[in-house]
């Protein structure tokens, strides 16, 4: 039978292709146009952040140190060029201080960098940190229900009710001298509410499945049934959120820094930088406009390669090239 069914699809002209799940979501993901630019200009962005000035003991290529102060050369001008001079441009050229210098000659490409790392750090830390609890609350209270599901649902009602800010807010203000790892920390344990509850929907669907069933009657343990048999079937909603989260919380990030309760002096973020020189914007707008570039490159690389991973991951996607 199977032969004659081979044969069939032979004379058909068809290829047909036996896929794991985990090659089919590699293959969707690759022809997400989207979000392989994105996987582009996010990993020149963290190349470009971690190795031009080094982080830590390693040092980078770039000379210039964000903490050093020197003259302010022709006002602090940008002396990166793009555009080549048959165009009318002064050609392509790095120069000296290409992203220009601040009001007391720090090297603003030195400076911008350092933001720019700080942010990355902050984002992924809050990210790591809403998954893990946020999957583990969902997790608990799809799972045992009564008692547990309530206590953890109405405690995620409660903090969905109150403006995401505002209670970051709160945080960045009592944490925000205790330096970015805590405050990471701190923001993650307080933006895990809306994955806890698509963790939560998701077990409450799986934990009736038959494979489930048939795990309980083997007297598997309610811990080996939870973290072996039906959190890895929800790997995908989980990756997802967690690119997501991880976009979001570059944005909250940035906007706590501007209002001045994110990351404190003498550390920098790309949120301070555009609050510190927001007053520049119509004098020497190159000090606003950088740190904005990096965060809105930065937030929509990331949310494109969460587009493709839903995609990817995404059941009703049943298309398979060859």
């Amino acid at each position: 039978m199977a032969i004659d069914a081979q044969a069939a699809v032979a004379a058909q002209g068809m290829t047909v292709v036996a896929r794991t799940q985990s090659q089919l979501v590699r293959r969707r993901f690759f022809r997400h146009r989207a979000a392989l630019i994105g996987m582009l200009v996010f990993g020149s962005v963290v190349l470009l952040a971690f190795t031009s000035i080094g982080f830590g003991p390693v040092p980078g290529w770039w000379d210039k140190s964000y903490l050093s102060t020197g003259s302010v050369v022709d006002q602090g001008r940008p002396t990166l060029s793009l555009v080549p001079e048959f165009l009318g441009g002064e050609g392509i050229r790095w120069g000296e201080h290409p992203f220009g210098q601040d009001n007391i000659g720090i090297d603003y490409f030195a400076l911008t960098m350092r933001g720019t790392q700080q942010s990355i750090i902050v984002a992924f830390i809050v990210g790591l940190v809403a998954t893990t609890v946020g999957t583990l609350a969902g997790a608990f209270a799809g799972y045992f229900r009564k008692k547990t599901e309530a206590v953890l649902m109405r405690l995620t009602d409660v903090m969905i009710t109150i403006p995401v800010l505002i209670i970051a807010a709160i945080v960045g203000r009592t944490f925000g001298d205790s330096g970015i790892v805590i405050l990471a920390v701190c923001i993650g344990l307080v933006t895990w509410p809306t994955l806890s509850r698509l963790i939560r929907g998701e077990f409450l669907s799986l934990r009736e499945k038959e494979f489930v069933e048939a795990a309980r009657a083997l007297g598997t343990s309610s811990r080996r049934i939870i973290f072996r048999h039906i959190l890895p079937n929800t790997v995908g909603v989980i990756i997802v959120s967690a690119t997501l989260a991880i976009a979001n919380a570059v944005l909250l990030e940035s906007a706590l820094s501007f209002l001045g309760v994110g990351v404190q002096p003498p550390d920098v973020s790309l949120g301070q930088l555009i609050d510190t020189y927001r007053s520049a914007m119509t004098t020497r707008p190159w000090l606003f406009w950088w740190p904005g570039v990096f965060i809105i490159a930065i937030a929509l690389s990331i949310n494109f390669i969460g587009d493709g991973l839903r995609d990817a991951f995404d059941p009703r996607q049943t298309r398979v090239r060859a």
